[in-house]
């Protein structure tokens, strides 16, 4: 379910996911299709994990990786969750084939 509400996203994000909702700062939005499947690209992976320990572990390795990087945009595109959204957010097809735990592998 995709919801819309600039309030809700944080500052300096478009989009976020919290399971089961894509939250969007504009309507617009809806019809990015690779920021759809970036944010699609998560809810499966809170899946995988369960929802709950997936916000443990991103947390622990965003916090792991600011105390290493010291830059907040550094230690966020370094959580492996992310790489692994940005790395196969423009293909679309990408949820039809992609491997159960495939984040594991952008560690």
């Amino acid at each position: 379910m995709v919801l819309v509400s600039k309030y809700l996203v944080p500052k300096g994000y478009v989009g976020m996911t919290v399971f089961p909702f894509i939250l969007l700062k504009d309507y617009r939005l809806k019809k990015d299709r690779v920021l759809m499947n970036h944010e699609r690209i998560h809810l499966r992976q809170q899946l995988e994990l369960l929802i709950i320990p997936f916000y443990v572990f991103y947390v622990l390795e965003f916090v792991i990786r600011l105390i290493r990087k010291r830059n907040w945009r550094l230690a966020y595109s370094s959580i492996s969750f992310e790489k692994e959204a940005y790395s196969n957010e423009k293909s679309l097809d990408y949820l039809k084939s992609r491997p159960f735990w495939s984040f594991i592998k952008y560690l």
